[in-house]
This record gives structure tokens, C-alpha cells and sequence, in this order.
């Protein structure tokens, strides 16, 4: 590794991923800020998105996601109130949670349902299913 990519990597953030919370966290800054760094780190490099729409079965890399998240304008730069929260969690073990949250990039809001495994470096989403509604 040349010492210019050393240099880069000692820079980049290092976010807190050691509680459920704190990835939670991360994710939900990571929609309202549209900041792909935040929600890679909170999604594991094979985590996908799924939903349906229309009747249409949907699925989405989480590379594909990122490269949508860096093209939109974000919630917080077209200062829009925030409309996220955590509805539920549900620890199955030391190891393995389920989160359902809400959240909204207006006018879509969101019903996100999550779930995240402790990996050897922390707490990672590994699995993402949504559905919205329009609203005004």
C-alpha cells in the first residue's frame, strides 16, 4: 500500500459500530444525510435491499443503493424535518437482531425492516425489506 493510501485510510472516519444502537444511528443519519461513507458502514458489503412495488418482486446491491444515495439531494441539504425512529427491536440472542424503524425522503415514507448480525467488527445490517407510501 503506497503511503498516500496509508494516509487515506488513517483520515477515514471510523464509525462506531459496536451496539445495535450505534449502527442504527449511522443508518438513519447515513438516509436523512444521503452519506453512502455512513450507511457502507452500516451494511454489510453483501447486504441487499428488497421490496416490492407494484406487484413487482425488487432487489438491490448494496453498491447499487450507494451509487443512488450519492446522486440524490439529501433530506437535511433541502432542509427537510427529519421523520425517522425506531418502532421496534427484537434481540433473538447476543448475536442476531431484527429493527423496525420508520423514516421518510419526502414524500416517500418508509417502513424499513432490518436485520443485523455481530460480526468479528461489530454490528452490520445484513438484510434490508421496505415498503413506502406517497404522501404530500
Amino acid at each position: 500500500m503506497s503511503q498516500a493510501a496509508v494516509r487515506e485510510v488513517a483520515r477515514a472516519p471510523a464509525h462506531d459500530r459496536s451496539t445495535v444502537e450505534a449502527v442504527i444511528k449511522l443508518y438513519l443519519d447515513g438516509l436523512y444525510e444521503s452519506d453512502a461513507d455512513k450507511l457502507a458502514a452500516a451494511f454489510h458489503p453483501t447486504a441487499d435491499l428488497r421490496w416490492q412495488e407494484k406487484g413487482e418482486f425488487h432487489v438491490l446491491t448494496r453498491e447499487d443503493w450507494l451509487d443512488r444515495v450519492r446522486k440524490r439531494p439529501s433530506a437535511k441539504s433541502q432542509g427537510q424535518q427529519r421523520h425517522d425512529f425506531v418502532v421496534m427491536v427484537d434481540r433473538s440472542d447476543e448475536s442476531t437482531v431484527f429493527v423496525k424503524v420508520q423514516c421518510a425522503l419526502p414524500p416517500r415514507f418508509f417502513t424499513d425492516y432490518l436485520v443485523l448480525l455481530k460480526l468479528n467488527d461489530g454490528w452490520q445490517v445484513v438484510s434490508k425489506s421496505y415498503r413506502y407510501e406517497m404522501r404530500e
